[in-house]
Parts: structure tokens; C-alpha cells; sequence
């Protein structure tokens, strides 16, 4: 045991020493500076094909071939083949709110899993020292990573689902506001552009976002459409098909509107009411969230 003790404290200190070595070379210029290709690639676009830029340098995500991929994208790219990537990650990430692109999200996962190894393997040292080593041990600071990573994706997850639940509460009352300014006599646009103006909340974000692509040439209908399909809520879509048909065959917004904001309200007094069945025990307890929810509701 004495031995397992020596070598617990060599990898202690010499991690110490290596993640101040690292420190220090991190803050040198040299290292921090952008890359040659990073500053040469604004000025040879004539020569050089858009997908072959890194990332960064256009709106659109670059490709870099294959040869010049450093590490960390690599491992990026084993994470997206593990726990799936694509555009199922992008809509998460857009239903959640974050302004992230996948591989953004995907590089802090990452450094997620390497600070859990990390905290593991230091974990698994402490115990070495300490004489308490047993074989299980070795296997910590490959749970802790594997469990940091997916707790990360799971939180993501949850966000997502968090902030689906306040559009949905949101929906009705945007619709009625829509309804009513377009009563008053504003076009569809401009009742957007009022609500999104002067209303709060997650779905007046959103609708924020839809000025934004109208007023950079996107037709009212493609940007209504697309703000339905990346939050993917079935009373939004509903509505915005209707919103698209009646814009297309000259019906009444107004009506369609409130129409559409009675229905919502319908279907969010049937999923609490399938939440309060699924919960009825719970509901009996005095003082329980989900009794106070259902008499604030």
C-alpha cells in the first residue's frame, strides 16, 4: 500500500505542476493568438471554397478538411456520434432559448466531462493517500465524467421543456393581444411589431426574432412558419397554419385569432386537468405545489 500512496502523490504533484505549466503557456500571446488560417482566410476567399474556412469566419458554420482538425474538434465530433448531434441538438438548443451553436454546446459538455475526470482522478488520489485505495476506485473518475456529460445533456433538456411549458401559458394571451390590435385596424406585421415591442415573456422573444427576419426580407408567412416549427408547440403551429390560410385567402385575422386563443386556452385546461389525474394523490395533501398551482390556475 505504501507504493500506491508514493505514486498517489507523484500524480498529485505532478498534475499540480502541469496544470500550472499549462496555465502559464495559456496566457503567453503566442498561444492565445488566432490561428494562421483563422487570419489569412478573410482575404483568399476568391481562391479558397466557403467550406473550407473554419469556423467563425462566415455566418454559416465552416468544414475544415480533414488533415487540419485539431483535437478538441475531433473529440467533438466523438461526443456528437455518442449522444446523437445534428439538427434534434439544434432544436433543443433553440427551444431552450440559448444562443449557442451545437458545437459550442457540445464543446462545453466536453469540458464538462474533462473537469469531472478530472475531479475524480483527484478524488481517487485523495483516497490513495489517505491508505484507503480499493480496486472499485479506479473506475470514479470514469463515472464522474460519464455522469457530468450527461447531466449536462440532461439539463438541456430540461430547460428545453421548462421554457416549452411557458410558451404554452404565454400562447393564449399573445393571441388575444394579436387579435385585438388587428381589431383596432393594424396589419398582421405591425400587431407583431406592437406586442413584441411593448410585451414581456418567452414568446415575445420569440416573436421579437419574427420582426427581426421580416425586416431582413424573409416573407411574414416562411418566418412565421419557422419560429412554429423550432419550438415545435402544437397550439402555435395550429395557430400559424390558420394565420398562413387566412393570409392566403384574404379570412379575417382577428376572428381567427381569438378562435385560435380559445382553443389554447381549452388545451391547457386539459393537460392540467390530465396533471391533477396523473397527481390526484398529491393533490390531496395540504399545502403541496401542485395544489397551490391548480388554485392559482
Amino acid at each position: 500500500m505504501t507504493g500506491v500512496t508514493d505514486a498517489a502523490i507523484a500524480v498529485l504533484l505532478g498534475g499540480t505542476l502541469a496544470l500550472g505549466l499549462l496555465s502559464v503557456l495559456s496566457a503567453l500571446p503566442r498561444w492565445r493568438g488566432p490561428s494562421l488560417e483563422r487570419r489569412i482566410a478573410p482575404y483568399v476567399r476568391d481562391v479558397v471554397a466557403d467550406d473550407a474556412l473554419p469556423s467563425g469566419i462566415l455566418p454559416a458554420v465552416g468544414v475544415m478538411p480533414v488533415h487540419g482538425r485539431r483535437l478538441w474538434n475531433r473529440l467533438h465530433e466523438l461526443l456528437d456520434r455518442i449522444l446523437g448531434g445534428g439538427e434534434t441538438l439544434r432544436l433543443r438548443i433553440a427551444q431552450a432559448g440559448l444562443a449557442q451553436t451545437p458545437a459550442a454546446f457540445r464543446g462545453r459538455q466536453l469540458a464538462w466531462g474533462v473537469g469531472g475526470l478530472l475531479a475524480g482522478a483527484v478524488v481517487v488520489v485523495l483516497i490513495a493517500v489517505s491508505g484507503r485505495m480499493t480496486p472499485p476506485a479506479v473506475l470514479l473518475p470514469v463515472i464522474a465524467a460519464a455522469g457530468t456529460t450527461v447531466a449536462y445533456d440532461m439539463q438541456l433538456t430540461a430547460r428545453a421543456r421548462a421554457r416549452r411549458a411557458r410558451l404554452a401559458d404565454e400562447l393564449p394571451t399573445t393571441l388575444e393581444f394579436l387579435a385585438l390590435c388587428l381589431s383596432a385596424g393594424e396589419s398582421l406585421l405591425d400587431a407583431l411589431r406592437r406586442v413584441s415591442a411593448i410585451g414581456t415573456g418567452e414568446l415575445t422573444e420569440e416573436l421579437r426574432q419574427t420582426v427581426l427576419a421580416v425586416r431582413t426580407g424573409s416573407p411574414l408567412a416562411d418566418a412565421l412558419s419557422e419560429t412554429a416549427a423550432r419550438l415545435q408547440l402544437s397550439g402555435l403551429s395550429r395557430a400559424t397554419d390558420q394565420i398562413i390560410a387566412a393570409l392566403e385567402h384574404g379570412a379575417p385575422l382577428a376572428a381567427v385569432l381569438h378562435s385560435q386563443a380559445a382553443d389554447a386556452r381549452d388545451e391547457a385546461k386539459r393537460v392540467l386537468i390530465e396533471q391533477a389525474g396523473q397527481k390526484e394523490i398529491l393533490m390531496l395533501l395540504p399545502g403541496t405545489n401542485g395544489k397551490r398551482y391548480l388554485a392559482g390556475r
